[in-house]
């Protein structure tokens, strides 16, 4: 098993005024040569977004992004003809493929909007892009794993499609309770984000915005030492 620890605290931030952004792996200002990836995860950033604030149209080009609101409503408009507001308990996944512009803006006029956005690298470059959005039943990831992004052409439940091999899982577990990961495949990882709470994971404990990458393992044992809310990408390490 080989592990490696990012503690909250050890993020790059950048403060816009509008925006509030602290980067898991180096992007835009922050450049870390040992926060480059975890596997085919590249990008995981914790934004903060303002009242009647955004981000402008910008491309992007061969790459799956998936975006996760945790407080407020994020509204997005694409050149794909897509606009629609993501809300708390829903998933976005764009992939950029060939290429697009999008913006993303909180169009509430008093309350902060906080949401994860992931990227992780293709297995193939040059897709047809696609965007997708879903709402989750909260109740099925409520001390169980709840898949919500999924290989295209390996697609459960109601996942989200993306171009690569990898999963994405949300789960919710009451104070003592546990969950073993069982990897899809020998070459996943998996990158433990805890949104809020406390979980114990190979013998390490990790808090709010703590996480964890844990490859070169079959199985996983999780246990919540607080309520907690947490995060699972399970991502190829070689690519």
């Amino acid at each position: 098993m080989k592990t490696i620890i990012h503690k909250s605290d050890s993020r790059g931030f950048a403060n816009h005024g509008w925006l509030k952004s602290h980067h898991t792996f180096s992007f835009a200002g922050y450049q870390n040569p040992e926060r480059m990836n975890f596997g085919a995860l590249r990008v995981l950033n914790d934004d903060l977004v303002q009242p009647k604030m955004g981000f402008g149209t910008h491309p992007h080009q061969n790459m799956e992004i998936i975006s996760i609101p945790l407080k407020g409503a994020l509204s997005h408009q694409d050149s794909m003809g897509n606009k629609r507001a993501i809300e708390v308990g829903e998933v976005q996944v764009m992939s950029a493929g060939t290429g697009l512009t999008h913006s993303e803006f909180n169009d509430s006029k008093t309350d902060e909007t906080n949401f994860l956005q992931l990227w992780i690298i293709p297995e193939e470059m040059g897709v047809t892009p696609n965007y997708e959005q879903r709402l989750f039943d909260a109740s099925e990831q409520k001390n169980k794993l709840q898949t919500v992004v999924a290989p295209k052409d390996k697609l459960e439940d109601d996942a989200l499609p993306i171009s690569q091999q990898a999963y994405i899982y949300r789960t919710d577990l009451d104070e003592d309770k546990f969950i073993t990961l069982k990897a899809k495949n020998s070459n996943n990882g998996f990158y433990i984000f805890v949104v809020e709470g406390a979980v114990e994971v190979a013998d390490t404990i990790l808090n709010s915005r703590d996480a964890i990458g844990v490859s070169e393992v079959d199985t996983l044992n999780l246990k919540a030492k607080s309520n907690s809310n947490l995060i699972i990408i399970e991502v190829p390490m070689v690519f």
